[in-house]
């Protein structure tokens, strides 16, 4: 499974990068407006760091203004994906887009026929929002479940991207089942460094290399 991280911060995307620890970013207009650089110099910049896919999301949601923005980021960079809302404007501009040659990940999806009609348009990515659906109650990681099923059954081309990953529990369960890609934010991407024996552990190893005579 492909990590990404989900950030428009470049210290954060450089500190992830030093790591070894991603494979491509993710943003939206909410995430660069934190950065506070303008959108086209940030994921220009994002791309300089990372060598893989870098998501960037258009704000039109009719057909001609999604394809018009789309084809200005996708001239930033070769990795720039252009990220899509999952509306029927959308679907027709992925449809355009895949015609293109440009790479396109589809995001805020929240039920599996949502996601076979994004396979179906040729999108290169769909996003579930696992985070939001288990903050409205539900199970967000069944909907990835659904999805990876679905997707193996008719060889779609088309892969999942687990989003709105709020834990590692949510990583590793994207892992079990088959995402192709997880993005995550730095806060978790950090988390997944961590447990509590390892620490012990090395506190341990480090207090009995004391006791080694020297010399």
């Amino acid at each position: 499974m492909q990590l990404f991280i989900d950030s428009g911060d470049l210290d954060e995307i450089r500190e992830a990068q030093a790591m070894g620890a991603i494979d491509g970013v993710t943003t939206n207009p909410s995430l660069l407006a934190k950065g506070g650089r303008p959108t086209r110099q940030a994921i220009a910049a994002i791309c300089e760091i990372v060598d893989g896919p870098v998501s960037a999301e258009v704000l039109a949601i009719d057909c001609e203004g999604i394809l018009r923005e789309g084809r200005e980021l996708a001239k930033i960079h070769p990795n720039v994906v252009v990220k899509v809302p999952l509306i029927a404007e959308g679907l027709k501009a992925v449809k355009i887009f895949a015609s293109e040659g440009i790479h396109t990940n589809v995001t805020l999806c929240f039920s599996a026929p949502q996601a076979l009609l994004v396979a179906k348009a040729g999108a290169t990515y769909i996003s579930p929002f696992v985070g939001r659906i288990d903050d409205a109650g539900g199970d967000g990681m069944e909907l990835v479940q659904q999805i990876v099923e679905i997707y193996r059954n008719y060889d779609f081309d088309t892969q999942v991207l687990t989003a709105s990953v709020r834990s590692p529990v949510h990583f590793t369960r994207a892992a079990l089942i088959g995402s192709h890609v997880a993005t995550v934010p730095f806060a978790v991407i950090k988390q997944l460094l961590k447990h509590p024996l390892t620490d012990i552990g090395l506190a341990k190893f480090l207090e009995d290399a004391k006791k080694i005579p020297q010399g």
